[in-house]
């Protein structure tokens, strides 16, 4: 990232039309990679449980249109489309795109959801079964866990509640490498207090949320070097990405 050398510019949590993004793969890395700014973003769209009543009260409203879940027939399709636009985004723009999922428990009682973000992702992982063995089979791929949006937002907008990783963290903890400190144009600063592991991400869903909370890293830009820094959590920091600008 310019002016900020030897420091990368990431987002780790991107939607596209593969869900609820307004966007193509292809058109989100257009996107990043035209800022001439960003080093690396990774694709996470929803893997939604097989009766979550928000993603079927979608289908409904597009009338069949519109899938909003990387279901795992669609799951190779997924990833091979990440793949080829990955290719294309390292040699245009010098971006390095990880793939990756957002598998997405939306229960009728909210304490019992749970987002989790897995990065590097190779086989598909089913949103229905308790959140601890979703935990533990991201880890048995050596893919790595992000806690999303883990505590109660402070911006006035409805939102489902996403806590139980929180509600749950000292069974959990061990299980999660990092939790979400800024999402969006909110902070969960309880992650930092209790001193685990943070990153800032966008949600991005539609492209005015570009501008928003990032991540920046101090390593060498390859996926082996950027999760070892994020289970470090040394050599970090939250930035805020705003029209093109920042401010650490």
């Amino acid at each position: 990232m310019p002016g900020y050398e030897p420091f990368l510019l990431c987002d780790f949590h991107v939607h596209t039309q593969w869900s609820d993004g307004r966007l193509t793969v292809r058109e989100v890395v257009d996107l990043y990679g035209r800022t001439g700014r960003f080093d690396v973003m990774a694709i996470t769209d929803h893997i939604l449980m097989k009766r979550d009543l928000l993603g079927r009260a979608a289908r409904l409203a597009t009338l069949g249109r519109r899938e909003f879940s990387v279901t795992e027939e669609r799951f190779e399709a997924y990833l091979a489309d990440i793949d080829r636009e990955a290719r294309r985004a390292r040699e245009l723009y010098d971006l390095l795109v990880i793939p990756g999922a957002e598998i997405t428990q939306n229960h009728i009682r909210s304490k019992k959801n749970s987002h989790i973000v897995a990065l590097n992702l190779k086989h598909f992982i089913s949103a229905d079964q308790p959140a601890e063995e979703i935990l533990r089979e991201i880890h048995s791929q050596g893919a790595f866990s992000i806690a999303c949006h883990p505590h109660h937002r402070t911006t006035r907008r409805f939102e489902i509640g996403t806590c139980f990783l929180w509600d749950h963290r000292k069974r959990l903890v061990e299980l999660v490498d990092v939790w979400e400190a800024a999402n969006r144009d909110d902070l969960f600063s309880v992650t930092s207090l209790k001193h685990y592991p943070y990153v800032a991400n966008s949600d991005f869903h539609k492209p005015k949320h570009l501008y928003s909370w990032k991540t920046l890293l101090r390593c060498e830009k390859n996926w082996d070097a950027i999760a070892r820094t994020l289970r470090a959590n040394v050599d970090i920091a939250l930035t805020l990405y705003r029209n093109g600008s920042w401010a650490a």
